[in-house]
């Protein structure tokens, strides 16, 4: 469960970020055949809409991590 870090109310999760691309959005490590670190997510606060993108695992994320 996330909380909005502006108003402490439960966000509504799991929701996509669309963009142009049938692709979707997602975080790649840097260069040109970096590879995805996952699909972007969002949650969204009801109350006053702010909005706050994740990614579900972090898996390949805290491998990159390891590797400085």
């Amino acid at each position: 469960m996330r909380k909005c870090i502006r108003c402490n109310v439960e966000m509504v999760e799991d929701l996509t970020v669309l963009t142009n691309d049938a692709i979707g959005v997602h975080v790649a490590e840097k260069g040109l055949f970096g590879g995805t670190m996952g699909k972007v997510r969002c949650a969204v606060c009801p109350e006053c809409g702010y909005v706050e993108t994740y990614i579900d695992d972090t898996t390949k994320v805290k491998k990159l991590r390891q590797k400085d």
